[in-house]
């Protein structure tokens, strides 16, 4: 199934001159991931405090794009440089759940959005994660995969902020997210059982 995991190293080798400078200047994959998180966990406060403020919303492509872009040098320096350690692993994983979190849950404190399907969609993102590590190699099969998932939110987040999407829409576009996201969950723990 596509998706936009599938762009991955497209976008990988767009990183790669800067994953060389990062390496040069001695950081490390674990500083990246953890930097990702605090960044992730730093901008879900401000959604919450502003229960989701205009200009935050806006720029919630551009920062759910600047995590994809860590995230993926975090795992291309470690590669690369032979610097994976299973600390690493944990924390790339354990980061991803709850930057994920972090990120989507504020949704639940904007006006006309559905607290419980926000919950329900940050509960069924967090096990499509699970389902993923379930099988003897890592799962990414789709619909609704971390990369899915963050263009979808940084779209609602973005028409939102510029009011382009009547808010009326926007609980039913999370119950569609929701049936994908267990989907999702299904695609991986067959694939994982048989592969």
């Amino acid at each position: 199934m596509v998706t936009i995991y599938n762009l991955k190293p497209i976008f990988q080798n767009l990183l790669k001159p800067l994953l060389n400078k990062i390496a040069k200047l001695g950081i490390t994959p674990n500083q990246i991931t953890l930097t990702t998180l605090v960044f992730c966990v730093f901008v879900g406060l401000m959604l919450a405090y502003t229960q989701g403020a205009k200009w935050l919303l806006i720029l919630l492509p551009l920062i759910l794009l600047l995590r994809m872009a860590l995230n993926a040098l975090d795992g291309m320096l470690a590669k690369t440089y032979q610097l994976q350690t299973p600390l690493g692993a944990m924390l790339n994983e354990l980061g991803d759940v709850i930057a994920d979190a972090a990120l989507y849950l504020p949704f639940a404190l904007i006006p006309f959005i559905s607290p419980t399907l926000i919950v329900i969609f940050v509960i069924t993102a967090l096990l499509t994660e699970m389902a993923g590590l379930l099988g003897k190699t890592r799962r990414y099969e789709g619909p609704m995969g971390k990369s899915d998932r963050a263009f979808l939110m940084g779209t609602l987040g973005l028409l939102i902020g510029l009011d382009l999407l009547p808010m009326t829409w926007v609980n039913p576009i999370l119950i569609i997210a929701i049936a994908l996201n267990s989907w999702t969950i299904i695609n991986r723990c067959r694939k994982g059982l048989i592969a």
